[in-house]
């Protein structure tokens, strides 16, 4: 593997700079057909991490991506996730990490992606009102019947980690992080130390064409906008980040890819990282 790849649980080799499907449109009509266009476009970039999630549209993401990419490239990785409620007026959204929900919502996943195994499966949120030891443990049987090939977290600390890793084998962490938001900062050394994948989602936040001129300097340096300024600073932060920026617009795509492409000088990685972040 290249300092541009990564393998997740040791297995899964994908390309580090991945695609967030959360702000594709997936109702019907010319938003749908851009939507379709842009799945298939970071595929032909060379995308072959893909990110979702039941909550994204309650399936109807995972419906759309299964619609523009299936039958799917062999390289290619949609990871997706589960353990949120839809709303059921008059109750909204909620977490919920009940073993025999988070088991329904793996079918669900398989029939809409129209797999028979999720090869990443990460559990949304860890519902406080469960045992951590059950919500996982439902989870491992899936993955025993070859239902999930590995598991990973979103939003978890570093002690929700750490326990985690005493029931399962944590794959990935999808946790907020950038440039100007390092809130998760703990948690992504504890999953550099570990060599697990850690997904930074809004990889890219969204003050950053306007946050100091420091960016701006490293960005005009480098003769790209400062949103590609810190999709590079996040590539070269540790070999474990793997960014998945979202976008519906093809012409964004490309620009988000192509960072993958900088390159930070010691120096401007020095001067970006001690920006105080927001």
């Amino acid at each position: 593997m290249t300092s541009s790849e990564f393998r997740i649980g040791g297995e899964i080799g994908v390309r580090r700079l991945g695609f967030g499907a959360m702000q594709l449109p997936t109702g019907p009509g010319p938003a749908r057909e851009t939507s379709i266009a842009v799945a298939r476009r970071a595929v032909e970039l060379g995308v072959t991490l893909i990110d979702t999630a039941h909550m994204y549209g309650w399936g109807a993401n995972e419906e759309l991506l299964a619609e523009a990419l299936y039958p799917y490239p062999d390289d290619l990785l949609i990871a997706t996730k589960v353990g949120v409620a839809p709303p059921d007026p008059p109750h909204e959204a909620a977490i919920c990490g009940r073993p025999d929900f988070l088991r329904d919502q793996v079918e669900q996943g398989l029939r809409r992606l129209r797999v028979e195994r999720l090869q990443l499966l990460q559990l949304h949120r860890i519902d406080p009102s469960v045992p951590l030891a059950e919500q996982l443990g439902a989870l491992r049987e899936l993955q025993v019947e070859g239902k999930i090939g590995h598991i990973g977290l979103s939003e978890v600390t570093v002690a929700e980690l750490e326990e985690a890793r005493q029931i399962i084998d944590v794959a990935s962490v999808q946790n907020r992080y950038n440039l100007l938001d390092r809130e998760h900062e703990a948690v992504l050394d504890a999953c550099a130390a570990a060599g697990i994948a850690f997904l930074p989602w809004r990889p890219v936040h969204p003050a950053v064409s306007a946050a100091t001129s420091e960016i701006a300097a490293v960005a005009a340096e480098l003769g790209a906008t400062a949103a590609q300024v810190s999709l590079a600073w996040l590539l070269q932060r540790s070999p474990v980040v793997l960014p998945i920026p979202g976008t519906a617009s093809i012409d964004h795509l490309q620009e988000n890819v192509a960072a993958a492409r900088l390159r930070l000088s010691d120096d401007q990685w020095r001067r970006l990282d001690r920006i105080q972040p927001r």
